[in-house]
């Protein structure tokens, strides 16, 4: 029985390649993952990947509903690390900021809020608008850690699953998994040529 409890909501922004992938690296751990996508979130995933949500059921541990708000995880008795909503849309920020519980994906978020438990969201839009930057503030201000899905270069990816890769690292950095399947920064600028002002 695995000793470490994870949910992972996925909501209707694209990027659902962001959730499947947090998903392959969790069966490679050993946390239990709980997880829920919204009706937008399977829409999507459908429309942009070649999964379906039977598939999203394999990678999962526990699968939820989006309309099951009798489910363990809606309680806070139920003991988890957290929770990261990936691909999280800025209507479910909104929701979440304030307190309305659409969907199972928003109560357990709720629960999470409530309980003073990691939450991450990996917000996926561009451009924000004031409304979602102060949601987004007023969030943070509560301790959740706002993620957006940003590429690094740093690190010289080479496919789409590098990029991928890193972001997904980044979000099990929040939780103190860790993982070998990224490359991280090592401090060797190897192209770097930059000019030395003498002191005189």
């Amino acid at each position: 029985m695995a000793s470490r409890k994870m949910i992972i909501g996925m909501t209707g922004a694209s990027g659902s390649v962001f959730g499947i992938r947090l998903l392959e690296a969790l069966k490679e751990s050993d946390v239990e993952t709980h997880v829920i996508a919204s009706k937008w979130a399977q829409r999507t995933m459908e429309h942009e990947t070649s999964l379906t949500v039977e598939n999203l059921r394999d990678l999962a541990d526990v699968y939820y509903g989006p309309g099951d708000m009798g489910a363990q995880i809606s309680s806070g008795s139920f003991m988890t690390e957290g929770m990261v909503i990936v691909p999280c849309s800025t209507r479910s920020v909104a929701a979440i900021s304030n307190g309305f519980g659409e969907h199972l994906v928003h109560r357990a978020a709720d629960v999470i809020l409530k309980e003073r438990r990691p939450l991450v969201l990996v917000v996926r839009e561009t451009p924000l608008n004031d409304i979602h930057l102060e949601n987004m503030l007023k969030l943070s201000r509560m301790g959740v850690t706002i993620l957006p899905p940003v590429p690094a270069f740093y690190n010289h990816p080479k496919t789409l699953d590098d990029m991928i890769n890193h972001i997904v690292v980044r979000i099990l950095d929040q939780f103190a998994i860790e993982t070998d399947f990224a490359k991280r920064w090592d401090g060797d600028m190897k192209n770097a040529s930059p000019r030395v002002q003498q002191v005189k």
